[in-house]
């Protein structure tokens, strides 16, 4: 018998807010907030959540694979980016086995849309994702409001 074989990956992403776009956040649309600016929709946690597969795979970084100067990607819907993320990796005979990511702002509150968030991530990955958040207690970027980060770890494992 083999053992199973496992990568992880570390995603870490950031935005600052834009008054023009809506706030789009691992494919759920958060009402009454500023977006984030981005060459896409910047979505900050489908872009950190792409950047965790991508690292485990060895597959590169979000940036080889989607240029923020490349037209065809301007506005982009990262969902669509990170469906393209999983199939790419699958094909290459890995798995997700499980998402864990902390989305970390001071606006907006998170906790009524992570059953969305995760539930939208669980269903591309086929695998559980979990979801927390935090603030910056007020330092730095972040901790002013000027926009919003998000860290995630992936676990891949053969198919």
């Amino acid at each position: 018998m083999l053992a199973e074989e496992f990568r992880t990956g570390l995603g870490v992403d950031v935005h600052p807010f834009d008054s023009t776009r809506t706030l789009v956040l691992g494919g759920v649309v958060i009402p009454d907030y500023d977006g984030l600016k981005g060459h896409s929709d910047a979505d900050v946690v489908s872009h950190c959540v792409i950047d965790a597969l991508l690292g485990a795979a060895c597959l590169g970084d979000i940036g080889e694979h989607f240029p923020d100067n490349d037209p065809d990607f301007r506005d982009a819907d990262s969902i669509s980016l990170l469906r393209s993320i999983v199939e790419k990796v699958n094909k290459i005979g890995w798995r997700c086995v499980n998402c864990d990511l902390t989305i970390i702002c001071e606006v907006p509150k998170i906790a009524p849309y992570k059953g969305s968030i995760k539930s939208r991530l669980e269903d591309l990955l086929s695998a559980p994702v979990n979801v927390k958040a935090t603030t910056m207690e007020g330092l730095g970027a972040i901790g002013r409001g000027e926009g919003i980060m998000c860290w995630a770890s992936i676990l891949i494992s053969r198919n």
